[in-house]
């Protein structure tokens, strides 16, 4: 399969970003490049653009998309903004930039979903709607895929990975199910824990809140990938990162999510502890900046038509102070 991935919101990010032509930015989690070459066509050639991914056929397709753009800004007449593309986790962005001799950057996009080209590709196993190995892996090159996960895992874990991070009420009868399927047979394929699920979860809940196994492959993904926690504990350091007036756009797509990246801007926003009835501060703690937008931004019609997984998008933006 080509690498494709219909970037969400973009005009909205690109708006958000407050684009410096001479700026170094950063999409921490680059895909096919969509957002990036937005952000590379609007930089000059002292500009410098900085994409990270975890998975190396992503990394490879934007190169080819980048590439692309760079020869249609030459063919303007122009000189394109550098950039480099790199390998790793964007937790690991203050590493990244000590590595390029990068001191600061002004401008950082997260897009935290799963790409068209993950979700629909059978053998990558995101999806529910096809039956493959259950894979799961962000990162294909780590070793322990979902089936690992699924057949090695208690059931008090098991239970407790689907209701936090699936926020699945039925946690306990699919796990259940799974532990005693498995004690026969080893799970190997997403159509076998679909069928796990479907046997597990009443029929007369099984038609609300969409497909009955989305939020248990949602919970499996999250676990697998490590994707709540490395985002919890990362937020922090990249603020750290940004130059002042520097912006930090981060695009989520649950609840889960999107609330880790709410309050880490409001915390960064207004740091102190004080008690609420102290007339004045006497913490130390000093705002890091502001919140752009305090409701998070979503697609409009026209882009809900456009790409039907942009209903669950929430955009949050931060400015360094």
């Amino acid at each position: 399969m080509d690498f494709s991935h219909i970037p969400v919101l973009l005009d909205e990010c690109i708006m958000g970003l407050n684009i410096r032509p001479d700026g170094t930015y950063v999409d921490g989690t680059v895909g096919g490049g969509g957002h990036a070459c937005e952000i590379l066509k609007r930089l000059s050639s002292r500009g410098c653009l900085i994409g990270i991914d975890r998975d190396r056929e992503a990394l490879e397709a934007a190169d080819e998309k980048i590439r692309e753009v760079c020869r249609e800004i030459e063919e303007e007449g122009r000189e394109p903004a550098s950039y480099a593309l790199v390998k790793s986790n964007y937790a690991e962005l203050p590493e990244i930039l000590r590595r390029l001799e990068i001191p600061q950057v002004d401008g950082i996009l997260l897009d935290l979903g799963v790409s068209s080209y993950q979700l629909d590709n059978p053998q990558r196993g995101f999806s529910y709607s096809h039956d493959a190995p259950l894979d799961m892996r962000m990162d294909p090159e780590e070793s322990m895929t979902a089936a690992d996960l699924l057949n090695t895992y208690s059931e008090e874990e098991l239970t407790r990975v689907l209701r936090e991070y699936g926020e699945e009420r039925f946690a306990s009868f699919i796990a259940r199910r799974i532990v005693l399927t498995r004690q026969n047979k080893p799970l190997e394929t997403t159509g076998e824990l679909v069928d796990i699920i479907r046997k597990a979860i009443p029929m007369k809940y099984q038609k609300q809140g969409g497909h009955p196994a989305k939020r248990t492959f949602q919970a499996i993904r999250i676990e697998l990938n490590h994707e709540l926690t490395t985002l919890e504990s990362c937020l922090d350091k990249m603020i750290d990162t940004l130059a002042p007036g520097g912006r930090f756009a981060v695009i989520s797509f649950h609840s889960l999510e999107d609330r880790i990246v709410k309050n880490a801007f409001r915390t960064a926003e207004n740091p102190c502890i004080c008690p609420k009835e102290f007339p004045v501060c006497v913490c130390g703690r000093v705002s890091r900046g502001r919140v752009v937008n305090r409701s998070p931004i979503q697609a409009d019609e026209k882009e809900l038509e456009r790409n039907k997984r942009s209903a669950s998008a929430k955009l949050r933006i931060f400015e360094k102070a």
